[in-house]
């Protein structure tokens, strides 16, 4: 795919369309990876983003509480020594 380089300010830039930006999910942020005869762009993400608040909210709401115990009845402790 051939793109312009646009002006922005006193550097330069690449604009990336609609369809680009929601098919590779492209936030604020993207990994620049400089090679030798290339240069890649990756998408950032940061699949765990919001969970302190999510796990926050949950423990107000009582829904950190364990569904299974840890440890079951017929559990032998003695065999990981």
């Amino acid at each position: 795919m051939e793109v312009s380089v646009v002006k922005i300010g006193n550097s330069r830039g690449i604009r990336f369309s609609k369809t680009i930006i929601e098919r590779y999910n492209i936030r604020d942020t993207v990994e620049m990876i400089l090679d030798k005869e290339h240069i890649i762009i990756k998408p950032l993400s940061k699949p765990r983003k919001g969970w302190d608040k999510a796990f926050i909210e949950m423990h107000a709401n009582g829904d950190d509480k364990l569904i299974m115990p840890d440890i079951f009845d017929e559990e032998n402790l003695e065999e990981w020594k």
